[in-house]
């Protein structure tokens, strides 16, 4: 264990880094805030380079897991703040390395495939909620939000570390799931597509949803075995997409 004082030391530098996506992408590691997600790592067995906690906050982690004190930095409530992605510091923050596999083969279960999506928030509530219906996981495209980005991370409330979380090209995973028989699925605002509740479960799929102002690409809808919608009861243009995902994960889980 030792102690840093100061936000111009250099290792606190680094670490403040990681809240930019170049900086994580060069580095390979990122950085998680706060006791849950820090407790989820630990439970989880996640390899981590460093855990940074002010000493109020390493006393509280005590009572949690188990922790290796060669990986710990006591910090100052100073550096505590410099480093928090939010307004107020919840005073405990880990170095984790980023684990993304250079290639993938989807075998079997039911995943959901983010096209484009660029709302952090919503990002992280889809994964949390394909999470909470027992899905096997989800793919992010290229093009969607970093999922290192601190309020992915937060978005996700640990889910991340339960289920399985790619970020690679759309189309790449697409043929990988059709390779293997999986039928995809896909979200279109489009009534001559099959209602939801016309579309009886399956015992494994790829669903897709699209970008929140653009819907799926056409590249992608090219793809779709199955297009689907839900229908809209009252007078909004559309649902959220993060809803939207929801309603259509809990249907197919």
């Amino acid at each position: 264990m030792i102690e840093i004082n100061s936000v111009k030391n250099t290792k606190i530098k680094e670490i403040k880094k990681l809240l930019q996506k170049k900086y994580r992408h060069e580095e390979n590691k990122y950085l998680i805030e706060g006791f849950h997600l820090v407790q989820e790592a630990l439970q989880g067995n996640q390899a981590y380079d460093y855990l940074l906690a002010t000493e109020k906050a390493y006393d509280r982690l005590l009572e949690l897991a188990n922790i290796d004190d060669r990986k710990v930095i006591i910090i100052k409530d100073v550096i505590a703040e410099h480093l928090s992605a939010t307004k107020n510091s919840q005073e405990v923050f880990m170095v984790l390395n980023i684990n993304q596999p250079k290639t993938f083969s989807f075998e079997y279960g039911k995943w959901v495939v983010l096209d484009n999506l660029t709302d952090p928030g919503n990002v992280g509530t889809i994964i949390r909620t394909a999470d909470a219906a027992g899905f096997d996981g989800v793919v992010l495209s290229k093009e969607s939000v970093d999922l290192y980005n601190p309020k992915v991370q937060r978005s996700m409330q640990g889910s991340q570390f339960h289920v399985q979380v790619i970020q690679m090209p759309i189309l790449e995973a697409l043929a990988s799931f059709k390779a293997n028989g999986f039928p995809i699925y896909v979200s279109v605002l489009d009534k001559s597509a099959k209602q939801l509740n016309n579309c009886a479960p399956v015992p494994q799929l790829a669903l897709v949803i699209g970008n929140e102002a653009h819907g799926v690409s056409k590249e992608v809808v090219a793809l779709a075995d199955k297009k689907i919608y839900i229908p809209i009861k009252g007078q909004a243009e559309s649902l959220n997409a993060a809803v939207a995902a929801g309603i259509m994960i809990y249907h197919f889980s």
